[in-house]
């Protein structure tokens, strides 16, 4: 597929502009390693919110929603959707929380809430784990994508250069152009140009959607709802068998409730952690206040699910009537396949720049976070803790550009994008809840979230090895690994909590004045007053917002998958539904207000 020269133009121009606007912020970020991850802690709500959607806004995202859409219809889409439930309880639960605590990472927090040898053990495995092993493979799936952009746009499936996939290069070279203005310009450079990033992917695939389903072969909304097989517009799943394209299409109940009952609270999962974690609680550590912190994470849940799905969802559906070929992880493809076949000259470049400004905000934002944890946890922490911020931030960059190779080396080894995604949420079945529950009660130490971070695994092992080739069963479905792998999680952990030794007084005393949490840390009467009455002698503690945060919480989710399925009804012309949400979604925006004014959230 040959490109104008007005589409050239409009990529060039946007790879300019973006690396000028990130390398203006070098010097700001060179102060200190606090300005470099951080962007200072002076971002307002606004730029951390935004920063946070388009991280989580990919090149994989819409091919890997085309391939949900695909396989089991709108329905499929539970397998993020349900994470909403945990992005809630964050958003009042946990943002102000993070801010408080004054860490520089995520990871760091474990010498603060914990004490002892697992402390440090945690801190240090932590490190390691997120920010190398579990970074490179997000990385690697995100890679995926724009290779796979690339193939179908432009013929590339077997074009080699050197001996080496021509995707492949295209993706290197435009991995090191972020990798260049993400090490010199640090988080804030980052978070800034993230704004023009999602900007311009959001015009690309809204543009791309209302080309496709207006084309000749869809026939606008009413023509695509007449070619869909049965059940792919539910928006829930129906009883009976799934089937495949062509047939009755949607999600079966057991995973439905594995997604929606079980994985928000059990699962990690990027951007989307129980209790907050990773780049999210980057973002919510940089904004310039706990008030802040709050509006950004709250932003960020309603833009990631009402604002930016149904444009993918709208070419998915059509994907299925223009590419009934595609099948299996090739479904994936008909996304690319849309954008080659009815984008005219000019919008193609338009709709490259978003991808490519999608590719580039969550792969600066992976390289910046990733590197945080690998220099403040790993070698700050442990190699060299007499380093000057200058030596630190000079190793920022060069673990950014490590951090860079490793990703592309482990990119060649990434086929499926959702099976990337089902293998990460294995991985952290059970952990979950370990991560809400060591804000709120005084038991949980360093060796229950040790021994939720391992024990996933040994199930994981066992299921794989049954459905190999050893032992040639059939593999097993999500809905039964899933739950399987919570229990044994949950059990291990609770049984290792209460068998070993509890966390210090003293470090219990200073995260409590810290960070100012609800819950159950007055485990017997002298500590109350030692370690709730610390604040202030004279002040009595500060009153429980248990409540009324649970009630915004119920309120907020309530309203949030209103405006979802509001704007999917609307889309789709179904105005009875659209009456009935519009009522429920004022409702409960009036109900979250109220409840909201009764907390102490949004206290600055």
């Amino acid at each position: 597929m040959s490109l104008s020269i007005l589409d050239w133009g409009i990529i060039i121009g946007f790879f300019i502009l973006i690396v000028g606007i990130g390398l203006s912020y070098t010097n700001k970020a060179g102060k200190s390693l606090e300005h470099f991850f951080l962007g200072g802690r002076n971002l307002p709500w606004y730029i951390a919110g935004i920063s946070m959607v388009a991280t989580t806004f990919a090149a994989d995202t819409p091919l890997a929603v085309t391939e949900l859409v695909g396989q089991s219809g709108i329905s499929g889409n539970w397998l993020w959707w349900s994470f909403l439930a945990g992005g809630m309880l964050t958003t009042f639960f946990f943002a102000r929380l993070w801010r408080n605590s004054g860490v520089l990472t995520e990871v760091e927090l474990s010498e603060l809430r914990y004490s002892g040898t697992g402390a440090k053990i945690l801190r240090g495995g932590k490190a390691v784990y997120l920010g190398v092993f579990m970074n490179v493979v997000i990385i690697a799936w995100v890679n995926v994508a724009l290779m796979t952009l690339l193939e179908v746009f432009f013929g590339l499936g077997e074009v080699q250069w050197m001996g080496v996939k021509a995707s492949l290069v295209i993706t290197a070279a435009a991995m090191l152009w972020t990798a260049i203005y993400s090490s010199m310009s640090g988080l804030l450079g980052v978070a800034i140009t993230d704004v023009l990033q999602f900007i311009m992917a959001m015009i690309g695939t809204i543009v791309l959607a209302v080309l496709v389903v207006n084309s000749e072969q869809i026939g606008g909304i009413d023509g695509l709802k007449a070619q869909l097989p049965e059940g792919t517009l539910n928006f829930f799943p129906s009883l009976g068998e799934t089937e495949n394209v062509g047939k009755t299409l949607g999600l079966s109940i057991g995973a439905f409730l594995s997604y929606a009952a079980i994985q928000w609270w059990a699962s990690w999962y990027p951007g989307a952690e129980p209790g907050g974690g990773g780049y999210i609680a980057q973002r919510m550590m940089s904004t310039r206040s706990p008030k802040d912190s709050v509006y950004a994470t709250l932003f960020f849940q309603i833009a990631h699910y009402c604002l930016r799905p149904w444009p993918w969802i709208i070419v998915g559906l059509c994907c299925l009537v223009l590419y009934p070929e595609l099948q299996g992880d090739n479904i994936k493809e008909g996304y690319v396949m849309a954008m080659k076949d009815f984008l005219p000259s000019g919008l193609k470049g338009l709709l490259l720049i978003s991808f490519f400004a999608a590719y580039m905000s969550t792969i600066s934002t992976q390289l910046n976070w990733g590197a945080s944890y690998v220099v403040n946890d790993i070698y700050k922490r442990f190699i060299s803790p007499e380093s000057d911020e200058t030596g630190l931030v000079l190793a920022s960059r060069l673990t950014t550009l490590l951090l860079m190779i490793l990703g592309l080396f482990v990119s060649t080894f990434v086929n499926s994008i959702s099976g990337a995604w089902g293998f990460i949420m294995q991985a952290g079945a059970g952990l979950g809840l370990v991560l809400i529950l060591r804000w709120y009660w005084w038991r949980i130490n360093a060796w229950s979230e040790l021994a939720a971070m391992i024990a996933p695994f040994f199930p994981t092992a066992v299921f794989f090895i049954l459905s190999s080739d050893w032992v040639g069963m059939e593999p097993f479905p999500f809905e039964v690994t899933f739950p399987i792998t919570v229990l044994f999680t949950t059990i291990v952990w609770i049984i290792v909590t209460f068998t070993t030794p509890p966390t210090e007084e003293s470090v219990l005393q200073h995260f409590y004045n810290k960070v100012r949490p609800d819950g159950a840390w007055a485990h017997h009467p002298d500590n109350y007053n030692m370690i709730l009455g610390a604040v202030s002698e004279n002040t009595p503690p500060p009153k429980n917002n248990l409540l009324f945060l649970f009630l915004c919480w119920i309120s907020a989710i309530i309203m949030t998958y209103g405006i979802l399925f509001l704007i999917g009804k609307m889309i789709l012309k179904e105005w009875n539904e659209v009456m009935i949400l519009t009522v429920i979604v004022a409702v409960s925006f009036g109900a979250l207000r109220f409840f909201i004014s009764k907390t102490r959230v949004f206290a600055a």
